[in-house]
C-alpha cells in the first residue's frame, strides 16, 4: 500500500533524518513544506533549499501541504508550533507523528490529544530511544521480573547545546525552555515504557545558566530533575547541555534501573566508532537506525489502521502515543515550575 506522507517544517534537527528515510522508500510519496524556514536565523539549511538538497518535493505553504491530502503528517516544527500543525493534520483526516516534546504547554497537549481522538487519527510521539536494542532488552528484563520490584532509576541525557544551526532551541517561547525541556522528556519516556505508564506525583527540579554563559542564551543550560511516581518509583534525571561545543552530537543517554533483585545500566548509544577531525570529536554509531525503527512502526500502524475515521479508535495505536507525550509533558511543566519556585510541585 502506497502512502502519502507530508513533512511539516524542517525546524527540528531530526527532520533531515526522517526526510532522507522517507524519500528512499519506494512505497511512500513525500511532500514537504517549511514556510518559516527562509526567515529562520539558523545557519543550517531550511525551506526549499533544504528540500532540494535532499531531493524531496516541496511546496511553499502549509495550505498546499494539507490540501494535498496526506495519509500521515510528520510534524517537525519548533515546539511551539506543534499544536497548530497537529490540529490541521487531524482536521484533514491524517495520522500524525509529532516530534518531542508534545507541546510547550499542557493545555496545548491536551487539545492535541482531543483533536486526534475526535478525528480517529493516530498520534505517535517521536521518542526513538525506545527502539534501541539495549532498552528493549532492559524492558524485557523488567517485565519478566528479573530485577524484582523496581524502585529507583537514574537517567542522564547530556548533550551539546543546540545553538548554531537550530537557534530556536534556546528561544524560551519557541522551545518552551532550555535543557529541562529538551532533554528531560527522553528519560521520562523510557521510564514511562518500563513502568507501563505510571503517573508522576511529585517533581522537584533545579536548573541554572552556569554552562555556556558566553552564548548569552535566555534559557537554562543545566538541570537535575527528581520525580516520584504513584507506584513508589523514584527517578533522577540529569538533563544538562554539558557536552562541550567540540564534542559529539550524540551519545549522552544512560539509564540505571535498580530493583530488589539487582541493578542494570544501559547506554543506548555506547556502540560507536570515535575519533577526531578538524571540527572536533567524531561519533559514528554502530547498529540499527533508531529513526528508521520509529518510522517503520508508525507507517505500519498507518497502513494497518487505514484512513482515520472520526469518532473511532485506530486499529493500531503505536507506542509511544499521545498519552505518553502528555504524561512526559506534565513532568517537564512541573520541572519548569519547580525550578522557578525552588519548591517541589505536586501533581
Amino acid at each position: 500500500m502506497s502512502l502519502k506522507i507530508a513533512i511539516a517544517s524542517f525546524a527540528h534537527t531530526h527532520a533531515a533524518g526522517y526526510a532522507h528515510l522517507l524519500g528512499s522508500m519506494p512505497d511512500v510519496e513525500v511532500l514537504s513544506a517549511d514556510p518559516d524556514g527562509a526567515s529562520a536565523p539558523d545557519s543550517g539549511p531550511r525551506g526549499a533549499a533544504f528540500a532540494e538538497q535532499i531531493g524531496i518535493p516541496y511546496v511553499d505553504s502549509y495550505d498546499e501541504l494539507f490540501a494535498w491530502g496526506p495519509d500521515a503528517v510528520v510534524v517537525t516544527s519548533e515546539n511551539a508550533g506543534h499544536r497548530a500543525l497537529v490540529e490541521r493534520a487531524a482536521a484533514v483526516g491524517a495520522h500524525v507523528l509529532c516530534e518531542k516534546p508534545l507541546a510547550t504547554e499542557v493545555d496545548d497537549g491536551e487539545a492535541m490529544l482531543a483533536a486526534c481522538e475526535a478525528a480517529g487519527s493516530i498520534l505517535m510521539i517521536a521518542y526513538p530511544v525506545r527502539f534501541s536494542p539495549s532498552y528493549l532488552r532492559l524492558r524485557a528484563m523488567v517485565e519478566a521480573g528479573r530485577l524484582g520490584d523496581v524502585f529507583a532509576v537514574l537517567g542522564t541525557n547530556n548533550g551539546k547545546i543546540p545553538y548554531d544551526q537550530r537557534q530556536w532551541f534556546t528561544d524560551p517561547k519557541q522551545a518552551g525552555g532550555g535543557a529541562l525541556v529538551d532533554h528531560t522528556v527522553h528519560c521520562a519516556d523510557l521510564i514511562d515504557g518500563l513502568t507501563g505508564g505510571a503517573s508522576a506525583t511529585r517533581v522537584y527540579a533545579a536548573a541554572n545558566h552556569v554552562l555556556h554563559q558566553d552564548k548569552g542564551v535566555a534559557v537554562e543550560t543545566g538541570g537535575l530533575v527528581t520525580v516520584n511516581y504513584d507506584n513508589g518509583l523514584l527517578a533522577t534525571i540529569d538533563c544538562s547541555w554539558s557536552v562541550p561545543d567540540n564534542g559529539p552530537t550524540w551519545g549522552g543517554v544512560s539509564l540505571q534501573v535498580t530493583g530488589t533483585n539487582g541493578s542494570v545500566e544501559i547506554e543506548p548509544f555506547l556502540p560507536h566508532v570515535g575519533g577526531t577531525d578538524a571540527s572536533g570529536e567524531v561519533f559514528l554509531a554502530i547498529g540499527g537506525n533508531l529513526d528508521a525503527s520509529l518510522l517503520a512502526t508508525f507507517l505500519d500502524a498507518v497502513r494497518e489502521s487505514g484512513p482515520a475515521k472520526p469518532g473511532t479508535t485506530p486499529a493500531v495505536v503505536p507506542q509511544p502515543d499521545g498519552a505518553v507525550g502528555l504524561r512526559t509533558l506534565r513532568i517537564v511543566d512541573a520541572a519548569r515550575r519547580s525550578a522557578a519556585s525552588g519548591q517541589a510541585v505536586e501533581l
